[in-house]
């Protein structure tokens, strides 16, 4: 018999799933903050990885793509453990905020300190409790601030294991992207960890295909990992890769409209966007410096200068 996966002074025993509070800190009440957890630990062995969401407190779809998981994943059929966050950061997502209420950034706050800001002992608990037991993570996230994104992964392509997970996910585009300091994927990855980070629709909403293609792609990987039997078969279209990106910008103040969708090739020199005023005045053109593929885009009408339009990819010619 396998042995029982210890998790927060709780015994897991193989083949079962067990939830567990992890505590975080004391309201003002008095009353305790926790994150909440499932343990899947497998009747098999096999590796231990982590699938996290809410980092972001108003990034939810990767809270119902793991919601979805959980449901689908049967332990007595696992190999290996899962460790299932589906709310990282509770302070935002009870209050709809995107940061903590010391107004930080939590992915720009790991590993985390056990005697820092909230945000740093926040990080330092998932850090310790979580990551560090893993092999490997898939971090969801989704655009912010009025931005949409295309379902995506965004890892480190040049290493030959997490690419290989990359592509086993399959979504519409893989883009090679740096560490950035302080974020979740950046204190794994000096730690040796693999880490996906998945990308995908927009704030404080549920989208069906960004979900679907979240559970489809997240299950291809356990079975690449040889943890689950099975996983759907990835769509007939190729998956592009990218090896780095740029946002088109407004040149001006005033009410946008963006013409071109997610997943759209555009070429260099296109017209995606008219930026106008409110008094009927001559309409701004934005064109694209370069070619691409549209990755993001916003949907808010207000701009300012300078603002962020459309996200696009640079790809190799198709």
């Amino acid at each position: 018999m396998r042995a029982p996966f210890e998790f927060c002074n709780t015994a897991v025993k193989a083949g079962s799933r067990h939830s567990v509070e992890i505590k975080v800190a004391r309201l003002p009440t008095g009353a305790w903050t926790a994150m909440p957890a499932v343990i899947l630990h497998g009747r098999h062995e096999g590796p231990v990885i982590w699938l996290s969401a809410a980092i972001h407190g108003d990034e939810l779809n990767g809270v119902e793509i793991i919601r979805q998981l959980l449901r689908i994943l049967v332990p007595k059929s696992l190999a290996g453990t899962i460790i299932a966050i589906p709310i990282v950061n509770v302070y935002g997502v009870t209050t709809g905020e995107r940061n903590l209420p010391d107004r930080r950034d939590l992915n720009r706050s790991f590993p985390g300190s056990p005697r820092g800001s909230l945000a740093a002992r926040l990080a330092h608990i998932f850090f310790e409790q979580v990551a560090l037991r893993c092999a490997v993570g898939i971090d969801y996230h989704t655009g912010s601030n009025g931005r949409t994104n295309l379902p995506q992964i965004r890892c480190d392509m040049d290493d030959p294991e997490t690419a290989g997970l990359a592509r086993a996910f399959h979504p519409p585009l893989a883009l090679h992207a740096s560490l950035r300091d302080g974020s979740l994927r950046a204190a794994a990855s000096r730690h040796g960890m693999k880490v996906l980070l998945y990308e995908g629709g927009e704030v404080q909403r549920f989208q069906r295909k960004v979900v679907q293609e979240g559970v489809d792609g997240t299950l291809r990987v356990l079975k690449f990992l040889q943890m689950i039997p099975a996983a759907p078969a990835p769509v007939e279209t190729d998956m592009l890769e990218s090896r780095s990106s740029m946002w088109i910008r407004a040149g001006c103040s005033g009410f946008a409209r963006v013409q071109v969708g997610l997943g759209k090739l555009i070429e260099k020199g296109q017209a995606i966007a008219t930026v106008a005023d409110s008094l009927g005045g001559p309409e701004s053109v934005v064109h694209a410096r370069e070619g691409g593929m549209v990755i993001g885009r916003l949907n808010k009408a207000v701009v300012h200068r300078g603002d962020a339009l459309v996200h696009v990819a640079r790809v190799a010619p198709q």
